[in-house]
């Protein structure tokens, strides 16, 4: 395992400009605020213009000699234009960010919050194969994108070509025709040289990214199982791993830095070039006599004001494609389609007498051998119905389906009489209330734990909640009581006192339907009584489903179904099972015997 990595999904390696179309919504919302940005940026532009034809005025007007007052009152005049002109770039420029700056906050609110919600969406096969820590990378580098996208594309990359056009026309119709060709030359070849560099340094980035999430996904799983690490004394052995992991990451990042050298190299080389070339031509221009000395100020004036904005499109368009290498893998999340959807029609489910029905169903994880085949039972109103077997004989799978965390492949899954594809999702799960096997908790309080259950839920209903699941005696020994925080995951809380508060969670939401997944799996023998004692309380006069490993703890189950492989092998009360001298007779004395 030392030479180990994680592999990532492969990225497409041509960029899809079409899925920047997804963006409009968010910039269409506030059109008035980008309009009045947009005149802030004209103002901008007109005020850059500007500055170069002033600067040409007062030189010509500092070197007239021959009229000393107007050597003085003339340049006075255009000194203060100067600096109205320059207060204004920096003026509206700063107007123009602070009103857009609304746009691309909300807009990258909206589509963090788009795709926080579409994670949720999906199936849990996805979940259970995602990578965390990069996942979480991929979505920051992504969000992050689109508000850069958003800023460079409406503010600087229009008025950024708007500008050199205007430039080149008012050299062309004023200058000498060699000052437009050394620009139009300049311009063609910085382009042409920025595109293909930046195309090719495109790999580099991918490889950076990929490196990156890759090594963060190694650092967060490895936290995330602190303790495993610790029971087997592998801290050296995830140091490795992880070191290894940035020594590619080192090294993608070498490759991409030397690629920006090449590339910003290259850049600056072509526009010290052009600049000397125009100083050049302008210089000779004064000594012919062509042009005034306030001329070629405006024309030095022209050419800096030409190629810093140039300049500054090389390294938007680098940005651009790095922007849009990043935000490949959100939109990827975005395009991908739920495997599991409400149907069309889909009502909220009415739950009266809380019936459960599996017709016939088969299922299978992802084409593997089937898990259930024409499984067939019925849970009736009101009735506790427990379900064993051994590992691997499918009990949890019924939890899953119930839940419609997975379709079934055949057959077809009802409760009171309305198959669960039918009804929506959300109304699904709100009707079905489960302590799971493995509970875990959200890193905040326990007041909070407890009320996830029911968020609306008053106070007194989470202390009564606590109370049923037998938790208030352990919480008065807390210094923080009821505030006392669990830690990631609950890693604070042993496991039985996780298990007490998804317990009391599940009371607090009082649901009609109730599963308990081996709810009492991490209790001790006197818990575990007063756990059943609870349970017994909060699940009379409701349906409720168990999946027990303990079988002492469904001996007074109206129905235990006996499962072995996917299929029922027996199904009968505790009593009449222990008469048959079958599977569940076997499972029972096995488990009395280990008991003593």
């Amino acid at each position: 395992m030392r030479g180990s990595t994680i592999t990532t999904d492969a990225v497409p390696t041509k960029l899809s400009w079409v899925r920047l179309k997804s963006l409009w919504p968010f910039l269409f919302e506030y059109r008035r605020r980008i309009v009045i940005a947009m005149l802030f940026m004209v103002v901008v532009k007109l005020a850059s213009i500007i500055i170069p034809f002033i600067l040409k005025y007062i030189v010509d007007g500092l070197d007239t000699k021959s009229v000393p007052d107007m050597a003085i009152a003339l340049p006075l005049g255009l000194l203060i234009a100067y600096g109205i002109a320059r207060f204004s770039t920096t003026l509206f420029s700063e107007l123009r960010d602070t009103v857009f700056g609304r746009v691309t906050e909300r807009a990258m609110r909206l589509i963090g919050l788009r795709v926080f919600r579409h994670l949720h969406a999906l199936e849990l096969n996805f979940h259970l194969d995602r990578h965390t820590g990069g996942l979480s990378r991929d979505i920051e580098r992504g969000v992050t994108g689109v508000g850069f996208l958003l800023r460079i594309m409406v503010f600087n990359i229009v008025p950024t070509l708007l500008e050199l056009v205007m430039v080149i026309a008012i050299l062309l119709i004023n200058y000498n025709i060699g000052f437009a060709m050394i620009t139009l030359v300049a311009i063609s070849t910085y382009l042409l040289f920025s595109v293909l560099v930046t195309n090719w340094r495109l790999s580099f980035i991918r490889e950076a990214n990929q490196a990156d999430s890759t090594s963060n996904t190694r650092a967060i799983d490895s936290l995330m199982n602190y303790e495993t690490v610790k029971y087997f004394g592998n801290e050296d052995f995830e140091a490795d791993r992880y070191d290894e992991d940035l020594a590619h990451w080192e090294q993608a990042r070498r490759k991409n830095r030397l690629s920006l050298f090449v590339l910003n190299g290259g850049q600056a080389l072509i526009i010290g070039m052009a600049m000397t070339a125009m100083t050049v031509l302008a210089a000779s221009q004064v000594i012919k006599g062509n042009i005034t000395l306030g001329d070629f100020v405006l024309i030095n004036a022209f050419t800096m004001q030409l190629f810093i904005p140039l300049g500054f499109l090389g390294y938007v368009y680098r940005e651009l494609k790095s922007a849009m290498t990043n935000i490949e893998r959100m939109f990827e999340l975005l395009e991908k389609k739920p495997a599991i959807a409400d149907s069309k029609n889909a009502k909220a489910i009415v739950v009266t007498d809380g019936a459960i029905e599996f017709e016939k169903v088969t299922f299978n994880y992802q084409n593997r051998t089937p898990i259930l085949t024409d499984f067939s039972f019925k849970v009736l109103p009101k009735q506790k119905v427990a379900v064993v077997g051994t590992s691997g004989a499918g009990k949890s799978t019924l939890v899953k389906l119930l839940f419609r965390f997975y379709d079934v492949t055949g057959g077809v899954i009802k409760i009171d009489g309305q198959d669960i594809r039918e009804v929506s999702q959300h109304s699904l799960r709100r009707a079905i209330g489960i302590v799971p096997q493995d509970t875990v908790l959200f890193n905040c309080s326990i007041l909070e734990n407890v009320r996830y259950g029911r968020i609306e839920a008053t106070q007194d209903d989470v202390m009564e909640a606590i109370h049923l699941a037998h938790l208030d005696e352990f919480i008065k020994g807390l210094p923080e009581g009821i505030n006392t925080i669990v830690g990631e995951r609950g890693l604070k809380l042993s496991g039985g006192e996780k298990q007490r508060v998804a317990i009391a969670r599940t009371i607090l939401k009082r649901p009609p339907i109730l599963i308990f997944d081996e709810a009492t799996s991490s209790l001790d023998s006197h818990s575990e009584q007063s756990i059943l004692a609870a349970i017994k309380e909060i699940s009379y006069g409701q349906t409720s489903l168990v999946i027990a490993h303990r079988l002492s703890t469904i001996v007074d189950a109206d129905m235990i179904i006996v499962m072995h492989h996917g299929n029922i092998v027996e199904q009968g009360r505790h009593q009449d099972l222990l008469e048959l001298k079958g599977t569940y007779s076997k499972l029972w004395h096995i488990q009395k015997q280990h008991s003593q």
